[in-house]
């Protein structure tokens, strides 16, 4: 094995006739004076048996490539791996891993990577993979149409097997959806698999089963269009196809409309294959179950329109504080590339032309808040150039105008509810600044701009019109239809909500510093990362006792603050998408709705019956999830407490893959962090499902929380998932929060009395001895010369006992010294 630029020939291996049964064999091992590395993307290496890009270093090493300064940098970097001072390696684009004898194995090229439904794919790995079957001779797999496509020589017949031994081996979102077998693996002239002609094979090739009836052709073809995967078997599971909860909530509003049912979310899990689900929506018919809620129309225009419970919420938050910034949802993405200001301007414009969200306004009339659509304008994209700037006073000055826009409050009297600045940083590199209000928009929203943005501006590039199709309906038609709802269906579900959080009491989280008397929104974030190894053994343990992986993760959350707090009633919030209508999907607006997620975690529990508990409470909500979260407050948080939010104090998100974000022609498109956290709440998990690992941020407020506090307990949720994968059976109260060194510090250095005394320093029970002249004296001590309140000492008590408590020591056990 060799590339041109490492003098053809890098890597020589010895192989003996029959020795690989067909099979291309390894490239083996580098000559004298060569270095073969295999890295990741941030150029570290990578463990034996992990696929990465191949580097190649050594005395053959080409010098570059000629009148192209630019190509050099880019494919010879310098060399941090070898240990030789001063040299280079060339980043050959080629993938291939370390073998566990220390040969390498060549796995295809690096550029063969794709995007599936928001996972990053080496086409590459996969065949490997399939590769070393015995069942297959050759493999090739190619990206069609969204979905991954396997073309396969062997004399298999059925590939239910074969799949099934992939997913041993590789993430769900890598496994193909359709396979192809082939007698061989078409060729060009040059030997190499011709991928155009296996693309131009039909897939009816595949030896695929199809639907037994018309119930199971329906459901099928509603997986397809969720799951955006083609062809769904009636055997196939839902969860192993990458299903999740956001997901099936849509299967089931397909199956509402087209099937005229009503199904519980339970009836998914409990039946997670095609043919097991469409029983179930036989028998729900044969039952009679009918729909409940009014059909989703347009409403008539002409006039104001009412506000959905989410809008009215947040216009009172306004109305009390009309210059904050608090639900400000801003972005900001460095563009690098060719920009055309005027498609993007246009793109923007077409976005707000689309979505009447972002050009409502809203009025009050008789005392009672309502919206006004205004008409399509002009949409104003304001550049400005700080291309004269030196690159640090530019860059400084780029994140204070981050900041500035992030802070800059909206006027909900005049609208629009979006803005955008692009500021030209150098002559190909822009920033992009989008600042919504989250009375117009959510998460899901975002994803929704993106995309659509991207679509526009490669419309407006080209001088094509529009591809999108026009949305059916718009949020204000949402809102007049979540109005117009029967108070017997919302009075049904209420019925359940009342009797599920009945006697709530707050979670008492201690914090570092006391509450403010009003609940102030600054935050931080701490970020935090799972990796593979622990994330595949979630995943495991998720399988294994039938639950989702959100599922998992909630029981972790909860069973932390359970330990925390000491409290054995743990509500956690959750936020859904409330988008389960197929009407409303495409449409930018208000719609997350808030769940109440509350376990009891009493009785000194296993993780593996919290985990049946949690399972319960998350299925038995999403069944109830049609409530506004506005409606349950007004229900039930009597008597409000201004210095925290209602019913929750504690959130936990978790989304599939990567946030999406804008895909424009030409342009390399990264985020850019410019703004400091809002923290809605004390504290939120977030957590995005890379695939490979889980990878996200703890926010927490800052005037409750220092970081160390949320660092430590991010600390202690990883050893907690460590520890409970390993054993599930293991009893809440026994598992082990605390790393090695917390361990030390709680139960050796902060019980060594004797050190302690001779040190001068004041055993625990002395604070509490002695004349009233001793205790300045004593408190001085406890506070390391600081000047403490009342609640700080409090909290610093709380702190040690919490530490101690994890460290299994009981009430009444001598604790030594401070």
């Amino acid at each position: 094995y060799g590339p041109t630029e490492g003098a053809v020939t890098c890597t020589r291996s010895a192989v003996a006739p029959g020795e690989r049964n067909g099979r291309a064999p390894a490239i083996g091992r580098p000559l004298a004076n060569f270095g073969v590395f295999v890295v990741d993307r941030d150029l570290a290496p990578q463990p034996p048996g992990v696929a990465g890009e191949l580097l190649v270093g050594g005395a053959g090493l080409a010098r570059g490539y000629l009148r192209r300064p630019d190509l050099t940098a880019e494919r010879f970097v310098p060399d941090g791996l070898s240990g030789a001072a001063g040299e280079r390696l060339y980043r050959t684009g080629d993938l291939a891993r370390f073998l566990p004898g220390g040969e390498l194995e060549f796995l295809g090229r690096g550029d063969q990577q794709v995007k599936i439904r928001g996972h990053r794919i080496e086409l590459g790995e996969i065949e490997a993979a399939l590769s070393r079957e015995p069942e297959v001779r050759a493999a090739a797999v190619l990206a069609l149409d969204g979905r991954l496509v396997a073309y396969v020589a062997t004399a298999l017949a059925t590939f239910e097997t074969l799949a099934e031994r992939l997913r041993g081996t590789l993430p769900e979102a890598m496994v193909p959806t359709a396979f192809v077998a082939l007698a061989a693996l078409p060729q060009n002239a040059s030997g190499k698999v011709d991928q155009q002609a296996l693309a131009a094979l039909p897939l009816a090739a595949a030896p695929l089963g199809g639907p037994a009836n018309p119930v199971e052709e329906l459901v099928a073809g509603v997986w397809e269009e969720v799951l955006e995967r083609s062809p769904v078997r009636p055997g196939d599971n839902f969860f192993h196809l990458g299903g999740h909860s956001l997901l099936a909530t849509r299967v089931l509003s397909r199956l509402r409309d087209a099937c005229g049912v009503e199904l519980p979310l339970q009836a998914l899990f409990a039946a997670p294959t095609v043919a097991g689900l469409a029983r179930a929506v036989v028998a729900a018919r044969r039952e009679g179950l009918q729909l409940a809620l009014p059909p989703l129309r347009r409403a008539a225009r002409g006039g104001l329109l009412p506000l959905s419970f989410p809008q009215l919420r947040l216009w009172f938050v306004d109305r009390l504080a009309p210059d904050s910034p608090t639900y400000n949802i801003p972005g900001a993405f460095r563009l690098r590339g060719s920009l055309e200001r005027p498609a993007l301007a246009a793109a923007l414009a077409a976005v707000v032309d689309r979505h009447e969200a972002l050009r409502t306004r809203f009025v009050e009339l008789d005392g009672q808040p309502w919206q006004e659509v205004l008409p399509p304008a002009s949409f104003p994209l304001p550049l400005v150039d700080l291309s004269s700037l030196p690159a640090a006073s530019r860059d400084a000055e780029l994140a204070r105008r981050g900041r500035e826009e992030a802070a800059r409050a909206f006027d909900l009297g005049s609208g629009p509810l979006l803005r955008a600045t692009l500021l030209a940083l150098a002559e190909e590199e822009h920033a992009l600044l989008i600042t919504l209000h989250h009375i117009a928009s959510d998460g899901g929203s975002e994803e929704v701009l993106h995309r659509e943005l991207s679509a526009l501006y490669a419309a407006a590039l080209a001088g094509r019109p529009s591809p999108l199709r026009e949305p059916p309906i718009q949020y204000a038609d949402f809102a007049v239809w979540q109005r117009a709802w029967p108070e017997e269906v919302l009075e049904q579900q209420l019925v359940y909500w009342r009797r599920r959080l009945a006697g709530l009491a707050m979670l008492d989280v201690p914090t570092d510093r006391p509450r403010p008397p009003l609940q102030t929104f600054r935050g931080e974030v701490e970020p935090f990362r799972l990796p593979p190894e622990l994330t595949a053994a979630l995943r495991g343990l998720a399988h294994a006792r039938r639950v989702t992986l959100f599922m998992t993760l909630l029981a972790a959350w909860q069973a932390l603050f359970h330990r925390l707090t000491g409290q054995a009633d743990v509500v956690i919030g959750s936020p859904v998408a409330n988008r389960a209508r197929p009407e409303i999907e495409g449409l930018i607006g208000f719609f997350v709705n808030l769940l109440a997620l509350r376990t009891d975690c009493g009785g000194d529990l296993s993780f593996g019956e919290l985990l049946a508990r949690v399972r319960g409470v998350a299925l038995e909500a999403y069944d109830h999830a049609d409530v506004p979260f506005e409606r349950l407050v007004d229900e039930l948080a009597a008597g409000r407490d201004l210095s925290r939010q209602p019913l929750v104090q504690v959130m936990f998100a978790l989304s599939s893959g990567e946030p999406v974000r804008p895909e424009l022609p030409g342009i390399a498109v990264e985020p850019l962090a410019l703004a400091g956290a809002v923290a809605k709440f004390d504290l939120t998990l977030g957590l995005f499902d890379r695939g490979a690992e889980l990878a996200g941020w703890i926010e927490y407020s800052s005037d409750l929380f220092d970081r160390t506090t949320a660092a430590r307990l991010a600390g202690h949720l990883a050893n907690l998932l460590a520890r409970v994968t390993a054993d599930p059976g293991a009893r809440l109260s026994a598992v082990d929060l605390l790393s090695p060194a917390e361990r030390q510090q709680a139960l050796v250095e902060w019980n060594d009395t004797a050190a302690a005394s001779a040190g001068g320093g004041l055993l625990l029970h002395q604070l509490f001895e002695g004349a009233a002249e001793r205790a300045p004296a004593a408190l001085a001590a406890v506070c390391a010369g600081e000047e403490l309140t009342y609640g700080g000492l409090a909290a610093r008590a709380n702190r040690l006992a919490n530490l101690l408590r994890e460290a299994g020591v009981e009430r009444g056990q001598p604790v030594g010294v401070w």
